[in-house]
């Protein structure tokens, strides 16, 4: 009887072991965060390798606690339809541009006003500096969380039809531009007709002739393979764009404060990584560009500032004259004199 009740025990407490270990183990399995990062280069373009880069490096400092699938060229949606969804929270994190960001935080637009940078250096200087508190905190009341500054570039001009050396040059060109409006703004400036294309259709539209060129930075104009289908290439570099690591206030909630610190650390890191490869790789591009055929043209670029008068004025009415009056301020503070 004794060793009946021994063994009835005996079993309990195997059965109570296996529980704990069953319980155990769930409970360590959902405390694993898997957070979602969608973005629209390609996989060889420096923003997605420092996407990778910062997964990696999360997941390792986290002891894979914190666990990010990554989405590349646009495979969860357009950038206004990523933006849109990091905005109402479907989509954890992202990293777009502040062209995108501009329908909700309309002062992130001061940033990308055309010619007023004097180079990479003095862009991050700005933006790295008094802009980011002023962006960071009206990007969170509409639901957005900025984790760093990565790397865009500034933007050039693409097409078919013929060089582009002065401003009168742009006059009549067909020009595809994102819906963003300083863009468009400063291409009809130029004169230019303006098109919008979402951007997983430009190679087609340029390689069908619907549009004569486009408008991006080279790292862009290389990795989606523009070049292939546009003759001239024009270093206007009329409009700096960054690309801004952000989440959705949701996908933020999921994690805690020590994973939010790491998130933060990783992705500045990955953003100086990003920004190092981007920069150094722009010649190595042209002079491959350059050496499949696309005529590459350096105009002098005081003429094409001379012309944005009517975008400075409908990119001030736009975004707020206080906001760019604040900016601007900004801008001139941090030019090297």
């Amino acid at each position: 009887m004794k060793s009946h009740r021994l063994a009835w025990i005996a079993g309990i407490m195997v059965l109570a072991a296996f529980f704990v270990f069953q319980t155990g183990w769930s409970k360590a399995d959902a405390q694993v965060v898997q957070l979602r990062f969608a973005h629209f280069t390609e996989d060889t373009h420096p923003l997605h390798l420092g996407a990778k880069q910062f997964a990696a490096g999360v997941e390792e400092r986290t002891k894979g606690q914190v666990k990010i699938a990554i989405y590349p060229a646009n495979s969860l949606g357009s950038p206004p339809e990523m933006q849109e969804m990091i905005k109402l929270g479907t989509l954890d994190m992202g990293a777009t541009t502040q062209g995108q960001l501009e329908k909700y935080v309309r002062a992130c637009m001061t940033a990308q006003i055309p010619f007023i940078f004097d180079d990479y250096d003095h862009a991050h200087r700005v933006l790295d500096g008094p802009s980011w508190p002023w962006l960071y905190s009206l990007a969170e009341k509409e639901g957005i969380i900025l984790l760093s500054n990565w790397e865009w570039g500034f933007r050039c001009l693409t097409n078919n039809r013929r060089p582009i050396l002065q401003p009168d040059d742009v006059k009549g060109l067909k020009i595809r531009v994102p819906p963003e409006m300083h863009l468009q703004a400063a291409m009809e400036a130029l004169g230019a007709i303006v098109t919008k294309i979402a951007f997983p259709e430009v190679y087609m539209a340029l390689a069908q002739n619907v549009v004569d060129g486009q408008e991006n930075p080279i790292a862009t104009i290389y990795s989606q393979k523009f070049w292939e289908v546009q003759k001239h290439l024009a270093l206007t570099k009329h409009a700096y764009s960054c690309s801004i690591h952000q989440m959705s206030v949701a996908g933020w909630a999921k994690l805690n404060p020590e994973q939010k610190k790491i998130v933060q650390e990783e992705s500045k890191r990955a953003g100086e990584y990003v920004r190092k490869t981007l920069i150094s790789s722009e010649k190595d591009l042209l002079d491959k560009m350059e050496k499949s055929g696309v005529k590459i043209s350096r105009p002098d670029l005081a003429p094409f500032r001379a012309k944005m008068g009517p975008a400075y004025e409908k990119i001030t009415k736009y975004t707020g004259e206080e906001n760019v009056k604040i900016f601007m301020k900004w801008v001139e503070d941090t030019r090297k004199k």
